[in-house]
């Protein structure tokens, strides 16, 4: 199984580009959430002229954020600067859609628009609403065409994972690889354990706060008051329902994934990073064998917190010992 990384686009990500690459990490995903970070494709222009043999590519691209005619331009574009090495991942959208206050897309919308990219990058003409489209680069400004950039799609259930078996060169999963995939790219946040610490730990605790406080957005999100049953959830729930309901999902998704607001720190549990990619050296080494074992060919570790250098040498170290 292959060991890669995704990060949020930022200040540093060409450094951690250039570091993950020297580590042997496969690919480098990047964020697409506009509201949040940085540009994704130009930071991605940036990293393809920055290293030389790491994967690259957004995970995950949002249906209706962009045009299809615009994505299918900037695929060419990374194409262009990192031939080989381009893949990208289309999903219906969590954070990038709760921040304009709407829930994620229908996945007819998602086949729509994976429908319509790839017949753009094969060089055909697509019917997008209602007229015909085609990519007309001259040489020169864009890679020939057809461009066989592989594209997984982010699905757990089971209408998601019909429309990767259908569009989509493989799938990339939050939860347990889904069966039947050749490329099954399984994301996890989390952190190595060194002797001695736990799960209180500060340290650990500042590595894995931005992941504990997904597990808390995302539960909210999709099931509202079932947050109580996480510690410390009801209180969580309580504080952020204070917010007027127009304005919760702003309040939300303040510092999501990065830097997690002092407001919403004493509501976090610790032990909650008990469900995160979290353990000792020899425990990491099992849990990434079990993924293998269940179908997953590419792990992509989400490092977080203040020392991102360390999350990824760390985890590399650990994972290659074994």
């Amino acid at each position: 199984m292959e060991l890669s990384c995704s990060l949020p686009p930022g200040p540093r990500t060409v450094e951690y580009a250039q570091l993950a690459e020297s580590l042997g990490y496969r690919r480098l995903w990047l964020y697409d959430s506009p509201l949040l970070y940085p540009d994704v494709w130009m930071t991605l222009g940036r990293v393809a002229e920055a290293t030389t043999t790491l994967g690259l590519g957004p995970g995950v691209l949002v249906p209706g954020l962009r045009h299809v005619a615009t994505t299918a331009a900037a695929i060419a574009t990374l194409e262009s600067l990192a031939p080989g090495r381009v893949a990208v991942a289309v999903g219906t959208g969590f954070t990038a859609r709760r921040l304009l206050g709407v829930p994620p897309l229908a996945w007819k919308h998602v086949e729509t628009f994976l429908s319509g990219l790839r017949a753009l990058l094969r060089g055909d003409t697509a019917s997008i609403d209602g007229q015909p489209v085609r990519m007309l680069h001259p040489e020169g400004f864009a890679p020939p065409r057809p461009l066989a950039t592989p594209i997984l799609v982010a699905a757990n259930g089971p209408r998601g994972c019909a429309v990767a078996q259908q569009h989509g060169d493989g799938v990339m999963a939050i939860a347990d690889p889904p069966a039947g995939f050749a490329w099954c790219a399984v994301a996890r946040s989390g952190t190595l354990l060194e002797p001695g610490e736990t799960l209180e730990s500060r340290r650990v605790f500042e590595a894995l706060a931005p992941g504990i406080a997904l597990v808390y957005h995302a539960t909210y999100e999709a099931a509202g008051s079932a947050v109580d049953h996480l510690p410390g959830g009801r209180n969580w729930r309580e504080a952020t329902e204070r917010v007027p309901e127009a304005q919760r999902h702003l309040h939300i998704h303040e510092g999501h994934c990065v830097a997690v607001p002092e407001r919403e720190r004493p509501f976090l549990d610790p032990q909650v990073g008990a469900m995160t990619f979290t353990g000792s050296a020899a425990e990491l080494r099992e849990r990434f064998a079990a993924l293998e074992r269940a179908g997953a060919t590419e792990l992509l570790y989400s490092p977080a917190g203040p020392d991102i250098p360390r999350e990824l040498r760390a985890m590399a170290l650990a994972l290659r010992d074994g």
